[in-house]
């Protein structure tokens, strides 16, 4: 018996040594070129000032609705999304979104409406009661820190 072994002749293993730089440039490049979706704004927006004004804390959980007017149409508009609706939308609206999170985050949802600073209170009522039917209690009122003075019109 002979104390050393041949070795025997194979392919050698793969370098992994560039890996981490491949990962962080296809990470870099789906950081750079994804686009958040945002909402496009179909109806006016001109928030009214508030003095006190708190920040919402998760707003992955904040539903909002759009209250405005829209050019070349007479009365109030609501926006869902981006579709314009009827205020009978807005249940169906409510039971989507809370379709989209987990069952133990249903009771944490805010519905959040944005309205502009003309926009009519008995839309913004029937929104509400709207809400009330579906049991989403949690409602925020979208505004702009500042004078509440500027809110008058001159």
């Amino acid at each position: 018996m002979s104390k050393f072994k041949k070795k025997k002749k194979g392919t050698p293993g793969i370098s992994t040594a560039s890996l981490p730089d491949i990962v962080f440039m296809l990470l870099f490049f789906f950081m750079v070129s994804t686009v958040m979706r945002e909402t496009e704004l179909k109806v006016k927006q001109s928030l009214p000032f508030a003095t006190e004004v708190k920040k919402l804390e998760r707003k992955s959980l904040v539903s909002y609705i759009y209250v405005g007017k829209v050019d070349g149409q007479n009365g109030d508009k609501i926006q869902l999304n981006d579709r314009l609706a009827d205020v009978n939308d807005v249940k169906y609206f409510v039971f989507a979104e809370r379709e989209t999170h987990p069952e133990e985050e249903v009771p944490l949802l805010t519905t959040s409406i944005k309205a502009d600073i003309e926009s009519s209170v008995g839309t913004i009522t029937d929104i509400k009661e709207e809400l009330r039917n579906v049991d989403a209690l949690k409602i925020n009122y979208s505004t702009r820190k500042g004078d509440i003075s500027r809110n008058m019109k001159k």
